[in-house]
């Protein structure tokens, strides 16, 4: 039977940009759909600041699966006992926050990976493989370990300074800069552009090069920045999330039809004929 291929870190090993479709309020399985119609490439179920269950987001990535789009899942710092449950139910990718250490890297990697890359627990067919019992298990687990993106997240001066070493741990893929908490961490809360906040991007980037992993951005919001980042060397890109979407979507649409009412009041006023007194 055929494996589900994790086609975004397909695309990061050919060198090319990610594009993650944030989510946190929509519950629908047309999520994924949505992303694939917006040219985004996985999802990024956020279980950490979002209010899902365990059922909800492994939802979410049962539908993403057939779709293309790879279902990612955030979970809190240090659940790696939600991640692997998450691995079980269709997720094909874990982001771990909080990460400073090489030793906690370690554990994220062991965790996520069938033996003997790791310790992962075998849980009967995989929805990787459709739920139909692969002929040989251990073909099976090296097959899906190949398959899992293991993400962490880059947020303090200590991981920063830390970070050659944990690119170094193998098993894991991309090391995800959270803007807005490193920012705060650096004491410049939300200073995008901030020399400190350049700097740890740099130190980061020039860590993911040396040891091959992927650079990744996340919380960046504004047009130069992102270009700055990206010029870095960022590939692993958390765009914005599903209810900044539905504001933006929103808000130029209704700003376009009051134009309109505007415009049209406006004309009327200047077509009113002049009255003799």
């Amino acid at each position: 039977m055929a494996l589900v291929r994790n086609t975004t870190k397909q695309k990061l090993a050919d060198g090319g940009l990610v594009l993650g479709f944030l989510v946190h309020h929509l519950r629908t399985v047309a999520v994924p759909l949505l992303a694939a119609a917006s040219d985004h490439d996985f999802l990024f179920i956020d279980t950490e600041h979002g209010a899902f269950s365990i059922q909800e987001a492994t939802q979410l990535c049962l539908a993403a699966l057939p779709t293309g789009i790879t279902p990612m899942v955030r979970v809190c710092a240090g659940a790696l006992d939600e991640a692997t449950r998450l691995l079980d139910n269709g997720a094909l990718g874990i982001v771990v926050p909080h990460v400073d250490t090489a030793k906690q890297a370690r554990q994220i990697a062991e965790a996520f990976h069938y033996p003997p890359a790791g310790t992962r627990s075998w849980g009967g067919p995989p929805p990787a493989y459709l739920y139909q019992a692969p002929a040989d298990v251990g073909e099976a687990q090296a097959a899906i370990n190949d398959e899992v993106l293991t993400v962490v997240m880059i947020e303090t001066a200590e991981a920063v300074k830390n970070a050659a070493d944990i690119a170094a741990v193998a098993g894991i893929d991309v090391l995800l800069i959270g803007s807005f908490d490193l920012t705060t961490d650096l004491g410049v809360p939300g200073r995008m552009d901030h020399p400190k906040l350049i700097a740890a991007y740099e130190d980061v980037a020039r860590a993911c090069r040396k040891h091959g992993k992927v650079l990744g951005m996340g919380g960046i919001n504004g047009q130069e920045d992102a270009t700055r980042y990206i010029g870095m060397g960022a590939r692993f890109v958390t765009n914005a999330s599903d209810h900044a979407y539905l504001l933006e979507g929103a808000r130029a649409r209704t700003g376009f039809l009051r134009g309109c009412a505007v415009a049209k009041s406006a004309k009327g006023k200047r077509k009113q004929p002049a009255t003799s007194g």
